[in-house]
């Protein structure tokens, strides 16, 4: 179970770091998917932030070995994908939501691994 956590924190903080610094950066490919669920740049581009240091998080507490850190970050990335399958949903555009679904699920096992 142990290299099952590993993949998932390495594939975890590498996505949410990537997705996180082009929603904060304000760049139109970043934002495109919080636009098409009618989400306002401005908060997006604070969710961006929430989703890089949510993969600091990771990456720092699996660099260290701190369990408490990739707990916070795994914490983050649930809350953050939570509200994402819920804005989705509000918009009418489940079939989108796949991608927040599996990262969702992934957190989840994650934080069932310790």
């Amino acid at each position: 179970m142990e290299t099952a956590h590993t993949i998932i924190t390495l594939l975890l903080a590498l996505v949410f770091l990537i997705s996180g610094l082009s929603k904060a950066s304000g760049s139109a490919a970043g934002l495109s998917g919080t636009r098409d669920v009618n989400f306002p740049d401005g908060p997006a581009r604070l969710v961006g932030i929430f989703e890089t240091l949510a993969a600091i998080s990771l990456m720092i507490g699996f660099a260290l070995d701190n369990p408490d850190l990739q707990r916070y970050g795994y914490i983050a990335i649930w809350l953050i994908m939570s509200g994402a399958i819920f804005f989705h949903f509000k918009a009418g555009k489940a079939r989108t939501a796949f991608p927040a679904v599996l990262f969702l699920i992934l957190a989840t096992v994650g934080l069932a691994t310790f």
